[in-house]
């Protein structure tokens, strides 16, 4: 048997103990003071690390929670709006897609179905429901988190949206995420109203298809504001809102019907609505809005980005993050005008890649094709992220190789590309921007108004000969039509030609304008539009590219944007007045305050006398001239001018009303493919798209565009010479014609025409020669 174990030590045992080892020895080391120490040693062992892992636990559940600060003041993400000067949101820039609204204009059918489905008790309780808490988690437990259920309350709800997120990875990261709501959502009781809490939730709820906010959800399911949701649609969002994937009524039309009626039925149950309405309401089908042909880049994608751009200028200068502070950015762009200037586009540019695919032919175009593929080769991705030569020439010689790769380089290389571009002459106010062919599909790329440059052919004379007028010269001045033969600096000689290869005897100006006739304008930058003059006359218009100080000039050798050609040309129509080009009008904060407000530069550049002579002989290009295809489409006052370069490489036509300046440019984005035919030219290419576009405009009941005229200032006389010696005309003069002229280069009386004979020639009567 073994040794019998004694009793509690008497005072003096206990004293022998601990002097007496054998003592000790004999009573099994026994501590007399209490558990043995076996008990100690479980308990530090079992004990310590429980307590460390509910230490670091504690300290972990508590770091991830939300700073009071960042309660107090809290910060959701917001999508900064575009808007068109008539109100239209174009487009939004954000890492998440949310509008901010307030309560007040929140309607009270979308607060009503909110509560009555997510949290009926939500104005009786202190941001959490204990009891529905504990059950949901005993119940998740149960189930090992497999289905677990919410009990969140709208508190809760907002707390996971606007602090702590949905990023669990398993059951532990549900637990703590239950546990922080609960605390941030007591948190947020104390710190806001129910009122603020509920403005909140419905500006930061996730609502699917990249939208957050009830505001944001509205345009994305419906094309509407909050204020014109009818009560099946309001339903409809708030279904969405249990589970935005699940519940996506594009994608499953069935679970949100089910979904949205169980919402009427909840706002039935609690009286916000009656049987009658909730029964009519389930009546209605789904019908969100109609996916337009812009739904994917919106109606002004290259002005959209054009805007961008700008602001991503401005953020360092004035501290804000277009992505995320909720900025509003109201532009000059109208988006009536902008569909109109899409739909001229779309129609002409239809018709002409037809056209030119029908004529381009890349067997005969070998030159053409050779300098397509080693240019397509030299900018592709793999060629350029080869390290070394010889990877480069293996990856050169493999897509040269690859024949459907080679066949979609050819097929982009041919499309017709095209800048469009109109502006208010008075304002300076961008009003409509095509910046591409693919303005359906851009996103970000090239902007053909904004930056690129081309040589702009005849459309540069206008500059030549306002040099001219402003002078003193009139618009019945005679240069040579012939040849001339002019030494460049390099030693060269140029000898320049008309379009039509043939020359004649003298023309006047308007003449010249109207045909455009390249040998008068190369001889009038010989004689009275020094080079240098016309040089400093453009860029005083607006023209800001630099310009070669040659005579080749006169015919458009320097390379101008679209949205320069635009403004230069809408001094005419605005009395002489520049305005500086603009897009933004007022940038506003979150909260309505003014971050910059735009007054566009303006200044005088021409005298009224000398922009309204120009624009009577503009007129004449368009009536009967080289841009005479505008009057296919378009009948009221107009002016421009045409351009075409070199092997019609580029087609221009810049021309205004007296409320609108458009520039459009058409051709290709790699030079060596370029219209074959005098389809090329500028009156063809161009011409009809400016055309088009004025028609829709002022034909559109929307805008109402008035009805205006070119305003003679008083400084013009209108007088009626004689079409043989260009000055007033007598009463024998045979033939006549009216013109303009400022008071200050009046011409003199026929000296010709002096008598009856001369009337009597022309009748047949008799005729007198010198």
């Amino acid at each position: 048997m073994g040794k019998k174990r004694s009793g509690p030590l008497s005072p003096e045992d206990m004293d022998r103990y601990f002097n007496d080892p054998e003592f000790r020895r004999q009573r099994g080391n026994k501590n007399p003071a209490g558990p043995p120490r076996r008990w100690l040693r479980m308990l530090l062992i079992v004990g310590l690390p429980t307590a460390i892992i509910l230490g670091v636990y504690t300290w972990y559940l508590f770091s991830g929670l939300p700073g009071l600060e960042k309660i107090e003041n809290p910060r959701p993400e917001l999508s900064t709006r575009v808007f068109s000067s008539d109100g239209e949101v174009l487009d939004q820039f954000f890492i998440k897609n949310r509008s901010q609204v307030a309560l007040k204009d929140i309607p009270i059918t979308i607060q009503n179905a909110l509560i009555a489905t997510e949290d009926k008790d939500y104005y009786s309780h202190w941001g959490v429901d204990a009891i529905r808490f504990i059950k949901a988690m005993i119940k998740n437990a149960l189930t090992l988190f497999r289905h677990p259920e919410g009990a969140s309350t709208i508190t809760q709800q907002l707390a996971r949206n606007l602090y702590l997120g949905h990023d669990d990875k398993n059951a532990f990261d549900t637990v703590t995420r239950k546990i922080r709501e609960f605390i941030t959502s007591i948190q947020l009781e104390r710190n806001f109203t129910k009122e603020e809490i509920l403005e909140f939730y419905l500006n930061v709820v996730y609502f699917g298809r990249g939208s957050y906010g009830i505001a944001s959800a509205s345009q994305q399911y419906f094309g509407k504001t909050i204020q014109e949701l009818t009560l099946p649609e309001t339903a409809m969002l708030i279904a969405v809102v249990k589970g935005p994937a699940y519940y996506d009524p594009i994608r499953h039309p069935e679970r949100a019907l089910a979904r949205r009626n169980v919402v009427l039925g909840q706002m039935l149950k609690y009286d916000y609505i009656t049987e009658e309405e909730a029964e009519r309401a389930k009546a209605v089908p789904i019908q969100l809005k109609a996916t337009d042909e812009y739904a994917r880049a919106g109606i002004a994608p290259h002005f959209v980005e054009y805007i961008r751009q700008q602001l991503s200028e401005k953020a360092e200068k004035y501290g804000f993050d277009i992505y995320r502070d909720g900025l509003s950015v109201y532009t000059t762009l109208d988006s009536r005008m902008q569909r109109h200037a899409n739909h001229a586009v779309d129609e002409h540019l239809t018709i002409y890649q037809a056209l030119f695919d029908k004529e381009w032919n890349w067997s005969r175009e070998r030159e053409a094709l050779s300098f397509v593929i080693d240019q397509a080769i030299r900018t592709s991705g793999m060629y350029r992220n080869a390290g070394t030569a010889r990877a480069r020439d293996s990856v050169y010689q493999a897509l040269k190789a690859d024949r459907p790769w080679l066949d979609s380089m050819m097929h982009v290389a041919q499309q017709i590309e095209i800048g469009f571009v109109a502006v208010d002459p008075s304002s300076g106010g961008i009003i409509a921007m095509v910046g591409g062919a693919n303005f359906k599909q851009f996103k970000y790329g090239l902007n053909h108004v904004t930056q690129i440059r081309r040589q702009v052919g005849s459309a540069f004379k206008p500059f030549v000969y306002t040099v001219a007028i402003d002078n003193g010269y009139p618009p019945t001045f005679e240069l040579w039509n012939q040849p001339v033969t002019i030494f460049m600096p390099d030693g060269k000689r140029w000898t320049p030609s008309n379009s039509d290869m043939t020359f004649g005897g003298k023309s006047t100006i308007r003449e010249a304008i109207r045909m455009s006739i390249n040998l008068v304008a190369v001889r009038a930058v010989q004689s009275i539009a020094p080079i240098n003059k016309v040089i400093d006359y453009a860029k005083r218009m607006g023209i800001t590219s630099p310009l070669p100080p040659y005579e080749s000039l006169a015919l458009g050798a320097g390379e101008v944007s679209p949205l320069e050609m635009a403004s230069a040309f809408g001094v005419y129509p605005n009395h002489g007045v520049y305005v500086e080009p603009t897009s933004i009008l007022r940038i506003e904060d979150k909260d309505g305050n003014v971050i910059e407000e735009n007054f566009p530069m303006q200044r005088e550049v021409l005298s009224e006398e000398t922009a309204f002579l120009m624009t009577s002989m503009l007129e004449g290009v368009v009536n009967g001239g080289t841009g005479s295809h505008v009057r296919d489409f378009f009948q009221l006052p107009a002016a421009g001018k045409t351009g075409t370069t070199s092997e019609f490489a580029d087609a221009w036509f810049v021309g205004f009303t007296p409320q609108i300046s458009a520039s459009v440019w058409v051709g290709f984005d790699n030079k060596s493919v370029r219209f074959k035919t005098w389809d090329g030219q500028g009156g063809r290419a161009a011409a009809p798209v400016w055309g088009r576009f004025m028609k829709y405009v002022y034909e559109d009941p929307d805008i109402a565009m008035p009805l205006e005229y070119f305003q003679r200032p008083a400084g013009v006389l209108q007088e009626t010479i004689c079409t043989e010696t260009k000055k007033l005309a007598t009463q024998y003069c045979p033939s006549t014609t009216t013109e303009f002229f400022t008071t200050k280069v009046l011409p003199g009386r026929c000296d010709k025409h002096t008598t009856s004979k001369w009337k009597e020639g022309e009748e047949g009567q008799g005729t007198i020669s010198f």
